[in-house]
């Protein structure tokens, strides 16, 4: 079972998500928090696979909750996956450099929801076309690579660095396998090994330095 915590401010939501998530076979939902205070709490005594987690809350946000769940430096961390009303959210960037590993629109579907679920729980990580797009757009507000990131692509080989391209693109790894002409299980080789290279902990984080160091630039090709 996929244990989860729920936490939103607003009770009709947090029972709406409750009740879909436990209506499926795999999922159990261990615990609900109103506040970003409440869900570090109740994330650290049930230790859920994933929390899905709210932007806005009161006594202490979702930013801030994210950070101390699965944060640099966090000795045991837990996956976030945040859901909110705004596709353009201020927090969307930060959040994602908190460390959440996900970021959908509480629009989403019950089936989405769902499988936005076990894809975090699995330890992959999950955008939203919206949040995507807000990503990169904070991204060609900056006009520079940043060059201590960019000199950390010199550990990587060539092909990995490829990969690291492709990933930031948006591509599956079935995608990257094709384009390189590569088996699936290369592709999450070298995705592993670049990972581990440079420190990052999964595909966000990935995203986030290619576009910092400088790797892709909003809008190209």
């Amino acid at each position: 079972m996929i244990r989860v915590v729920v936490a939103d401010d607003q009770a009709v939501v947090r029972a709406g998500f409750h009740a879909i998530l436990d209506a499926q076979p795999d999922i159990e939902v261990v615990g609900e928090a109103a506040t970003g205070k409440e869900a570090v709490a109740v994330a650290r005594s049930t230790r859920p696979d994933v929390v899905l987690m709210d932007v806005r809350m009161p006594e202490m946000d979702g930013l801030e909750a994210t950070r101390r769940l699965a944060g640099s430096g966090v000795a045991a961390p837990v996956a976030v996956l945040i859901l909110t009303t705004f596709d353009l959210d201020d927090y969307v960037y930060e959040a994602l450099r908190a460390g959440a590993s996900g970021f959908l629109l509480k629009d989403v579907s019950r089936d989405e929801l769902a499988a936005a679920i076990r894809v975090v729980a699995a330890g992959e990580a999950l955008l939203a076309p919206a949040v995507t797009r807000r990503l990169v757009e904070e991204f060609a507000r900056r006009p520079a690579a940043d060059r201590r990131l960019a000199g950390a692509l010199e550990r990587l080989t060539p092909r990995e660095r490829e990969v690291l391209e492709l990933v930031a693109r948006g591509r599956t790894n079935s995608e990257v396998a094709a384009e390189l002409y590569l088996g699936e299980a290369t592709v999450k080789t070298h995705l592993a090994h670049l990972l581990t290279k440079l420190d990052l902990r999964d595909r966000v984080q990935a995203v986030i330095f290619a576009y910092e160091a400088g790797v892709i630039r909003p809008g190209g090709p």
